[in-house]
């Protein structure tokens, strides 16, 4: 059950100096840090993180023109692959406008537990007490209207094997700590019978 996941603050949360906040968040929760770096990616190498999954293209175009319809929109286009060609491309400018950082967490649950902190990918509807849901006021109407990437601040792996793939893409094997923090006593000791030595 101990997990490794992926974690990129995006240009706005850097601009906005969340960083610290959105760090302080994993860290309370249990999550330790194994790699952090900072770094302007080139468009390519976001395309690349994108389409890791050969699946992301049809699954993000048929989600996109999902949520026109529940919204009883009618989407801009009823191809999948070219609804997701057009957020691909906007993630591009979107993800190489500033700098980024990118970081690995680790710790039981890792990736749900990161998803649930983070919160859903629409700041507008994700929950209070979510990092979009606290610090972001943006949405898919206001993105939509701008012509523009939605401004969530923070990507997330959103499974175990995505999260293996987009570490491997980030970082070096060299890049990425094992250590021991003393909180892992508490979290992880099954009977807690190690604090009174």
């Amino acid at each position: 059950m101990i997990e490794k996941t992926l974690i990129l603050i995006k240009p706005d949360a850097v601009q906005r100096g969340l960083i610290g906040e959105i760090v302080k968040r994993f860290e309370r929760v249990g999550l330790k840090l194994c790699a952090m770096k900072m770094l302007v990616a080139l468009p390519e190498f976001i395309e690349k993180h994108y389409t890791l999954d050969p699946t992301w293209r049809q699954r993000n175009g048929e989600k996109t023109i999902k949520g026109y319809l529940d919204k009883g929109l009618t989407p801009p286009t009823n191809d999948p692959m070219e609804a997701s060609g057009k957020t691909l491309s906007l993630l591009k400018s979107y993800m190489t406008s500033g700098p980024i950082i990118a970081m690995i967490l680790r710790g039981a649950h890792a990736v749900d537990i990161v998803r649930k902190l983070v919160g859903g990918t629409e700041p507008l509807t994700s929950d209070v007490g979510t990092i979009r849901g606290d610090y972001v006021l943006d949405s898919y109407q206001l993105s939509d209207k701008d012509g523009r990437s939605v401004r969530n601040l923070i990507h997330a792996s959103g499974s175990v094997d995505e999260a293996n793939m987009e570490i491997e893409h980030w970082f070096k094997p060299e890049e990425v700590i094992e250590y021991r923090l003393v909180q892992e006593q508490i979290l992880y000791d099954v009977n807690l019978d190690g604090i009174l030595e």
